[in-house]
């Protein structure tokens, strides 16, 4: 699996559309992740190598966060500067990377009971500062890679504690469901990563759903953006509309459907439907999202299932199931799961 969180029409609009170095990062970026993807399906990935203590001990609890830095290289992971347990580097995205890892880490061990991405103890690695003026983050099947941004209209990748857990949320995908990046059954994949991300974003803020601002990377966009965040699961479509990167594209219901051929089929556009029923079943039932909706999902992902080329009615189906099952039938939670599905025009 190779999946990035700023997708391609957008970067597709920035290189035409813009002008200088924005646009020149843009091109760049495009061209980098079509390299990594190639790369991936040959097999290529630069995978760093395991410290050989996976499961050599059965009460092991740590997030085994390994931190790398590219310098600004194509390389990975390039040189180790961080890893579990050791001092701040004092490098704002190293550290970043670091907390934001352990933060995941915590959601899916404290909350789920899950040993790390594969439930085996993977470690945790991640590479910052890769490429120069690289506009995006990526799971490319193995690791996390961050850019650094043009520094014009992205920040750094590791500004936002979601788009880490977004990017993690894809190799928990990888190692459960499986699904298949295309069509309904990749923006479901999209949708799993913005549901976690939110979630370790959530919890990490000790806020409510109905507190939450159920946005993707707030803070991503520097000041020159007309725009909040990505992606708004609250109100998909309203994230950013600016003169030079576009308006969000993002349907809430199934009544606005894109049909594409680009972006695997809308991976990145088809998820803002999912992504609002999520959002409406965690804020009927109030309280903490991971503790509710997040565990009828989880439940769901890791259940064994979800085919690999599901579609939204198929998992709709799945999470009414799953919420009546650990409940109750008549539970406000499985209501609110039913009802959330219908109001996106998944299920009538």
């Amino acid at each position: 699996m190779w999946c990035t969180v700023v997708p391609p029409f957008l970067l597709e609009r920035l290189g035409e559309a813009g002008s200088g170095r924005p646009a020149e990062a843009a091109q760049l970026t495009l061209e980098i992740d079509r390299e990594q993807r190639a790369r991936r399906r040959a097999g290529a990935t630069g995978r760093p190598a395991d410290d050989g203590d996976r499961g050599d001990r059965e009460d092991r609890t740590d997030a085994r966060r390994r931190i790398h830095d590219a310098e600004h290289a194509q390389r990975l992971p390039g040189e180790l500067v961080r890893r579990e347990n050791a001092d701040a580097s004092g490098d704002r995205a190293v550290d970043e990377a670091y907390f934001g890892l352990g933060a995941t880490w915590r959601l899916y061990h404290e909350i789920f009971g899950r040993e790390s991405l594969d439930d085996r103890r993977l470690p945790l690695v991640a590479t910052v500062h890769f490429g120069r003026d690289y506009d995006n983050a990526m799971w490319n099947g193995e690791q996390m890679v961050f850019g650094d941004g043009d520094g014009e209209l992205f920040n750094r990748f590791t500004i936002a504690i979601d788009i880490i857990g977004h990017e993690l949320a894809h190799g928990v995908t990888q190692y459960t469901a499986g699904l298949e990046y295309q069509g309904q059954s990749g923006a479901l994949n999209e949708s799993m990563s913005d549901v976690f991300g939110s979630l370790v974003k959530q919890r990490h803020a000790r806020e409510s759903a109905g507190n939450a601002d159920w946005l993707i990377g707030e803070g991503l966009f520097t000041d020159r953006v007309q725009g909040k965040a990505l992606r708004s699961m609250k109100a998909p479509g309203t994230a950013y509309d600016d003169d030079v990167i576009g308006k969000d594209p993002q349907p809430a219901t199934m009544d606005d459907y894109v049909e594409t051929t680009e972006d695997n089929g809308g991976v990145h556009i088809n998820s803002g439907i999912p992504n609002h029923a999520f959002y409406l079943a965690a804020t009927a039932t109030d309280g903490r999202a991971w503790e509710r909706a997040g565990l009828i999902w989880y439940d769901v992902l890791t259940g064994g299932q979800v085919p690999p080329d599901c579609d939204f009615a198929t998992f709709a189906s799945l999470t009414v199931d799953a919420a009546k099952a650990r409940f109750d039938t008549d539970s406000d939670e499985a209501t609110a799961v039913a009802d959330a599905w219908r109001a996106v025009g998944v299920s009538g």
